[in-house]
């Protein structure tokens, strides 16, 4: 009998070993989805935190960038991956809570698919033009569309992103037709606005910072509801003319359903003790974020607010995507 225990023992540690569970995890790299290309808003957050894994707890974070389909791709990739807590990804607002209701058919359930691990940072979008753009105000934006209806361009991060939305939104406020341009990621969007493909870009605060601070382009209108420390001096859409006008993404760590609640507990902690360094949350600060860090069920609990909230619009508007 103590020989079958002892078996039964080791057998059950082993087990753990190879789920990554236990206080050996993780025992071998962990595969950290960004579903986005490199350079954009959701990239650069995601690096910071797998550089502050890596180099405060000696983890090997592997950064695969899975972009298209407003992040529907990378975080399907998630969805289907094994439960051991050696696949995670960045999820937003845009593949959590906007997607299910914009596009006709989901790869995966945001709701029943993934694990809510821990909230990462809100961010809102920001109505962007290149430095030499005759666009000075957000209403000389508004100005230009309803002249040329359905031809002055706003690139965005792709479909389903919050700054489709926020495009989608303001046309209707403001009665108005853009043309809404879509890319697989911010970096190809800030690329065409700089080469002068495209008039306008409506991109998370973190992906315009850099260019806005080397005076390349210029922000109209910040989503939302109020004002960021990061741009003091460039006032709300609400601000604007358009009362109420609230459009801000955010970011989460998630991982396959099924994921043990060890290892969730577990990143979970270490994620929430790095975004209480004052070097990490005066980054985020410095690029238009705000650190939200909580527990897997406050982060579970906001997406599906917030899955409801998106939903309620986007039906309003009427707003699908094949």
């Amino acid at each position: 009998m103590q020989r079958r225990q002892v078996l039964a023992a080791a057998l059950a540690a082993t087990a753990s070993t190879a789920f990554g569970q236990g206080p050996t995890y993780p025992a071998r790299p962990v595969r950290f989805v960004v579903p986005f290309p490199p350079g954009g808003g959701t990239d650069t957050t995601s690096r910071m935190i797998c550089e502050k894994f890596s180099t405060l707890l000696g983890w090997t974070m592997v950064v695969d960038n899975k972009p298209g389909a407003g992040g529907n791709i990378g975080l399907d990739f998630v969805a289907k991956a094994a439960p051991d807590g050696y696949t995670i990804g960045m999820g937003q607002a845009s593949n959590l809570a906007v997607n299910p209701s914009l596009y006709a058919k989901m790869p995966f359930d945001p709701l029943k698919d993934l694990t809510p691990i821990v909230s990462i940072a809100e961010q809102p979008v920001v109505l962007v033009v290149r430095a030499d753009s005759p666009f000075k105000t957000l209403a000389d934006f508004v100005q230009a569309a309803k002249a040329r209806p359905g031809r002055v361009g706003i690139a965005q991060a792709g479909n389903g992103t919050v700054g489709h939305l926020a495009g989608e939104l303001l046309e209707r406020r403001a009665g108005i037709q853009v043309l809404q341009v879509p890319y697989k990621g911010a970096g190809p969007a800030m690329n065409d606005l700089l080469a002068s493909q495209v008039e306008t870009y409506f991109g998370n605060s973190v992906s315009v910072m850099g260019q806005l601070a080397a005076g390349k382009i210029r922000a109209l209108a910040v989503s939302s509801a109020r004002r960021i420390s990061a741009l003091p001096n460039v006032p709300t859409v609400a601000e604007q003319g358009y009362a109420g006008f609230d459009a801000t993404t955010w970011l989460g760590l998630v991982g396959p359903a099924g994921l043990p609640a060890d290892i969730v507990a577990k990143i979970n902690a270490e994620t929430v003790k790095i975004l209480a360094r004052s070097d990490v949350k005066d980054k985020l600060v410095q690029e238009g974020s705000e650190p939200t860090p909580g527990t897997p069920q406050q982060f579970a609990a906001h997406i599906r607010a917030e899955h409801a909230k998106w939903g309620t619009l986007i039906r309003e508007a009427n707003i699908r995507i094949e």
